[in-house]
């Protein structure tokens, strides 16, 4: 009899919990149908090793067991969309739930996490994704593709810069990405331009914007901008081309003064600024009030670590990428930066 009631009672105490649960623990079938709603964001609150190792596609990455695992959420992921969440087999993930519905977000999570998704036979991917929020609530998606080549979402618009296929390792096929409603072009270098990524990317409609030389270069087609040029996108939007150059006499040859072109994207008051191939030159004291940055540091062609933290804390942006990197221990600008208030974030640039 005692048994019996202390079953009655374990049984009555798990409904309770279920009852009161701030968030909904799903299936794959149910977590997969979840994600193709518009107002969901999904997030992978593992390491970013076990991300680094594959992860669902779009998700966004935050450590729940890392002291700033709320700050880096609430950053990135707007209370006006639902979080779907998981871990590798749904432990941590119900541990993260918990924690963001208490900040007032509605949370769902994969209850067998991504194990339970590739049991399944469902896609992970290996590409890297950040998310960003404009004032006004639009996010923009950042992907790294590798090297100086990267590519952004924002809403149903596709804005690629620097798209190379077979000049930087790995090959990359562009025909099998969205096509580009706007494609930047920072210089000449075949490590930058690529007609043949062009090509692949471009739709009817889409925006190719160049500096001059890239247009001669392609035979007249783009748009040319020069230092100091700016252009409407469209509504909210606004580009600005701005100097890339190097200033040691001994890689001006690479690239000159006055001929390349850094870019500062403002999306509805979120700016983001592509360097380019440049070193930390003057003309950076005057780019102001910078939410993400990406920063070249591949010697012997642009900046060395050094050079990357005295640009990121003369520019001060809440984000910084760098990019282009080659072989540089990248490690040693997150270091630099430690405690400048610059958040760094190492993706595969290399």
């Amino acid at each position: 009899m005692r048994n019996l009631i202390t079953g009655i009672m374990m049984c009555g105490l798990t409904a309770c919990a279920a009852q009161t649960r701030s968030y909904e623990s799903l299936s794959v079938e149910e977590f997969e149908k979840t994600l193709t709603e518009s107002s969901v964001a999904c997030l992978d609150v593992r390491t970013a090793d076990e991300y680094a190792d594959g992860h669902i596609a779009n998700a966004f990455n935050a450590d729940v067991r890392e002291a700033d695992f709320e700050k880096k959420v609430t950053a990135a992921l707007p209370k006006s969309q639902t979080v779907a969440l998981y871990c590798r087999s749904g432990n941590r993930s119900k541990k993260a739930a918990e924690i963001l519905a208490t900040k007032g977000y509605k949370v769902v999570e994969l209850n067998s996490g991504i194990s339970g998704w590739t049991n399944a036979g469902k896609a992970v991917t290996k590409e890297e994704v950040d998310r960003f929020t404009t004032p006004s609530g639009t996010e923009v998606l950042m992907y790294c593709i590798k090297h100086g080549s990267l590519r952004m979402r924002v809403g149903d618009k596709w804005i690629y810069v620097d798209p190379v296929t077979k000049a930087v390792a790995p090959e990359t096929d562009y025909s099998t990405m969205p096509k580009a409603d706007y494609i930047l072009i920072t210089h000449e270098h075949q490590d930058h331009l690529d007609a043949e990524a062009i090509r692949q990317l471009t739709k009817e409609g889409t925006v190719l914007i160049t500096n001059p030389r890239c247009k001669e270069l392609l035979g007249g087609k783009g748009d040319a901008m020069k230092n100091g040029d700016s252009r409407k996108l469209q509504s909210g939007w606004k580009l600005e081309a701005v100097p890339a150059y190097n200033k040691s006499a001994d890689k001006q040859q690479f690239h000159p003064k006055g001929r390349d072109n850094g870019y500062i994207l403002t999306i509805e008051k979120l700016r983001i600024y592509i360097a380019g191939d440049t070193e930390d030159i003057d003309e950076m004291k005057s780019i102001k009030h910078i939410d993400v940055a990406f920063l070249p540091c591949n010697l012997p062609f642009t900046m060395t670590p050094e050079q990357v933290a005295k640009a990121a804390k003369t520019i001060q942006p809440k984000v910084l990428f760098p990019y282009h990197y080659g072989k540089t221990d990248i490690k040693q600008v997150e270091q630099l930066l430690e405690g400048s208030g610059v958040e760094v974030r190492i993706r595969q640039y290399q």
